[in-house]
């Protein structure tokens, strides 16, 4: 029997106990648990693009890149969830109240497809930017060649800049490149 695709009432401890028996991945948030759809071969594609571009150039530093098994934890607002790439610095902070959720990340990448892209670019990016560690997310659209980045400045404000074809992402927070060619080369057609 699967799961149903949204789950009412349920205490974060309720939501790890599902998760652990669960084949499928879900994101939480005040008691509610909401199934993730599973990604076309596009987003695999870029998702493995992203990850293992940025891997490369992480190797031997303080900086380590995990794919969507790793669960995110937003601890201000209580958000836990999976995103495509996530790149922690240093040493790993675990939540509370689950040793395999990380509370840490320095940069975040989502694949966005058209069913999902509003709601990234805006309320999740909403708890994300709560995260205190998080000073870089990225954004990479399925339907076209286009990566957004934004950023966290000095004062703590977020900018976004959009990169085309032919453009490089510079990854200050990490010390890193993603050169957008590079990136969708290979990825199959939506």
């Amino acid at each position: 029997m699967g799961v149903p695709a949204h789950l009412h009432g349920y205490t974060f401890a309720e939501y790890l106990d599902l998760e652990q028996s669960s084949n499928v991945k879900h994101e939480y948030l005040d008691g509610e648990i909401y199934g993730m759809a599973g990604g076309s071969p596009r987003h695999a594609a870029l998702a493995l693009a992203a990850g293992s571009a940025l891997l490369g150039q992480l190797r031997g530093g303080p900086c380590h890149a995990f794919n969507s098994d790793l669960r995110v934890r937003v601890l201000p607002t209580g958000l836990a969830t999976y995103p495509d790439v996530t790149i922690v610095c240093g040493s790993l902070e675990r939540d509370p109240q689950s040793a395999t959720t990380v509370t840490n990340p320095r940069l975040i990448v989502e694949i966005l497809s058209p069913s999902t892209a509003d709601y990234g670019r805006r309320e999740k990016f909403e708890h994300y930017a709560k995260i205190p560690s998080l000073m870089e997310v990225i954004y990479v659209s399925q339907d076209e060649v286009l990566v957004e980045h934004r950023r966290r400045g000095p004062d703590g404000s977020w900018s976004s800049t959009r990169h085309r074809a032919g453009e490089t992402v510079v990854l200050d927070a990490i010390s890193c490149r993603l050169d957008v060619d590079e990136l969708y080369r290979g990825a199959p057609a939506t």
